[in-house]
């Protein structure tokens, strides 16, 4: 079905920016709704979660190689249960690839582009994401190649120039009300985390399997560096105000004053997470594509990305009824919904898998032994 091979760093490339490019914006104010003060430490918990879902993604790989997670469960489970649970895992991405375009469009129309419609912005983000899934996954990672220095210096360099607005006892006092506050913080952002399963959409086809785990591992670590660094840039300068904020990082953009001269620098977060959103999005419409497309048993994936364009933009007006309400989903239902159908789910499967294995494996030693005797 798909020819076209990708190596594990432009995996790894196209993987950081998925998970990065919506946390930044959203997850300071969630993690300090929960810890004013610790919200820095709530990355380094849910990172478990990340080593964990890759782990889970690897070694399913490597007892189905050469299969993404929509074939591998009917082997595990039997047909019928694996087309179920294939659906399921289908329409779970189908919706989140929604959610991340209808936040797009709202932090767009939002933040900059206040008279336009929220369906242009929908509507073109999506044809741009077509284009390039329709291109194919060379195409992608050459992309990913070319955008993540875009996403990631621009990204360290507004962390370097707002040093003198720092002020370093917006840390203090360090768990003042326990380690609970940061540990509640860190479930909500394991969501993210779990999205590192997605790679299972992408193991059958690179060029170097040896190196997968250690990219896979080095990813996690790259991200939960970088979310580390976000809740701390912000809680130096916004202090315990963070969670009252709905896009915390462009707040702390306006206190960048050089001069008089170079300032305001909100759209540089606008520009990095705008190439964030668009890599996001891509890498989650390539799964839905190639995953609908193995699920259905077709040859070629190319024939349904058209049809599954109209239907992510009608899931982006259908999974949130309005950005008010966004911040609680964020906190009450996409989190643990995350984290079962991408870590938890995938586990027990894996379980399935092993212990299949190891059955058949006692019948095959046994069936020898009787033909040997």
């Amino acid at each position: 079905m798909e020819k076209e091979r990708i190596s594990s760093l432009q995996m790894t490339m196209l993987i950081y920016p998925t998970v990065v490019a919506t946390a930044i914006l959203s997850v300071p104010s969630i993690t300090a709704y929960y810890a004013p003060h610790d919200l820095w430490m709530s990355p380094i918990f849910s990172s478990i979660v990340g080593f964990i879902t890759v782990f889970i993604a690897y070694k399913l790989y490597k007892l189905y190689p050469k299969e993404t997670i929509i074939q591998s469960v009917e082997k595990i489970i039997g047909k019928v249960p694996g087309k179920i649970i294939g659906f399921f895992i289908l329409f779970f991405y189908i919706m989140t690839t929604g959610e991340i375009i209808r936040d797009y469009s709202e932090f767009i129309v939002g933040s900059f582009l206040f008279k336009t419609p929220t369906v242009v912005i929908t509507g073109t983000m999506v044809l741009l994401c077509a284009a390039t899934v329709h291109a194919g996954l060379e195409v992608l990672g050459r992309l990913a190649q070319l955008f993540f220095p875009l996403f990631v210096i621009p990204l360290f360099i507004f962390f370097l120039l707002l040093i003198p607005n720092y002020d370093i006892k917006n840390i203090f006092p360090i768990l003042e009300h326990g380690i609970l506050p940061p540990l509640k913080g860190s479930i909500i952002l394991g969501g993210w985390f779990s999205e590192l399963f997605l790679i299972t959409f992408f193991l059958p086809f690179l060029k170097d399997e040896k190196k997968v785990l250690k990219h896979g591992f080095t990813n996690v670590l790259a991200i939960m560096v970088t979310l580390v660094l976000v809740n701390l840039t912000v809680l130096f300068v916004l202090g315990v105000a963070t969670a009252s904020k709905v896009y915390p990082l462009m707040n702390v953009g306006r206190y960048i004053s050089y001069a008089d001269f170079f300032e305001n620098l909100e759209s540089v977060i606008m520009a990095v997470w705008i190439v964030g959103a668009f890599i996001k999005i891509s890498v989650a419409y390539y799964a839905v594509v190639i995953g609908t497309a193995q699920w259905l048993n077709l040859s070629d994936y190319k024939l349904i990305i058209w049809p599954i364009a109209i239907l992510i933009v009608e899931f982006s007006f259908w999974s949130l009824p309005s950005s008010m309400r966004n911040f609680m989903i964020a906190i009450t239902v996409y989190a643990p919904y995350s984290i079962f159908m991408q870590t938890v789910l995938p586990f027990f499967l894996l379980l399935i898998a092993l212990f299949r294995k190891r059955k058949k494996k006692k019948t095959k030693i046994t069936t020898n032994t009787s033909k040997s005797s």
